[in-house]
């Protein structure tokens, strides 16, 4: 495809399109059960199923507030709801607490807005982590907007709009809209914390390349838009996801072997010490 005929349809790159076919998807039947469905097993046996799969639309949604996936501000707001309906975070929430908040600050632990360190210096645990970084992801990011007024201004009229229309859905069918809304946003914002706890805790460097760890199995990269490819991403947060692993390449030399982790299950099931094989 090329560039005029992928901006006829709005995209900046096409290989976003897959992704967001997905998430609309998900979306759409969301709605689809939201409106012809009321029998509560079903309901949370399908809320139950889906936390993974909207756990993984939490790096897509990750991704779109790095580079915006229109080139229609339109499209991306609306976009915006629809990742905030699946992954709690509403627009310009991650554009403030990440992009310009953790991103800039990762290396220091008194500002980091994703920080793994509690005041004393001493690190967290991943409970204590995951908590903290998702109870106040709101707050942090209203303090990082007050020094971008024009992001906190728009992430709090959409944010305001976001929550009217999730309590017009509950209030039209309170079980239905907890079960397929409410819940799934309080899930996968729990999500997100989760496993960014794997992304830097430990590390205290004052150099970039020594500051996150990276999962290159191709199965989780598939997945989560290459986002194993962590301090690439740190290194130029605005790179698109797909160009990561060539950017990866020209900085590996500069990266310590033990930063590398395996494969997405192993970590899962061992945590870190995994290291790539090959």
């Amino acid at each position: 495809m090329s560039k005029k005929q992928n901006g006829l349809i709005g995209f900046r790159y096409k290989e976003d399109r897959w992704p967001v076919f997905i998430v609309l998807s998900l979306t759409v039947l969301d709605f689809i059960l939201y409106f012809t469905i009321n029998n509560l097993a079903i309901l949370i046996g399908y809320y139950l199923l889906m936390i993974l799969p909207k756990g993984v639309i939490c790096a897509w949604n990750h991704h779109h507030q790095h580079l915006f996936t229109f080139r229609h501000a339109a499209l991306n707001r609306a976009l915006e709801f629809v990742y905030a309906l699946h992954t709690g975070v509403t627009t310009h929430l991650w554009r403030l607490h990440h992009v310009l908040g953790h991103h800039l600050n990762f290396l220091d632990q008194e500002k980091d807005e994703s920080r793994w360190k509690r005041k004393d210096g001493t690190p967290m645990g991943v409970i204590e982590y995951t908590l903290d970084v998702a109870l106040t992801a709101y707050t942090r990011g209203y303090q990082v907007g007050k020094k971008h007024p024009k992001q906190l201004s728009t992430f709090l009229i959409y944010t305001a709009l976001t929550f009217a229309i999730v309590a017009l859905l509950v209030w039209y069918n309170p079980v239905a809209g907890i079960l397929l809304f409410v819940l799934p946003m309080i899930t996968s914002l729990l999500f997100t914390a989760y496993v960014t706890y794997e992304h830097h805790s430990g590390l205290d460097t004052e150099n970039e390349f020594e500051a996150s760890y990276n999962n290159l199995d191709p199965l989780f990269n598939r997945l989560t838009g290459n986002l194993g490819y962590h301090t690439a991403h740190h290194h130029k947060q605005g790179v698109h996801w797909s160009k990561l692993p060539e950017l990866h390449a020209k900085i590996e030399d500069k990266i310590p072997e033990h930063l590398y982790q395996g494969s997405i299950f192993m970590s899962m099931l061992f945590g870190r010490g995994v290291r790539k094989t090959g």
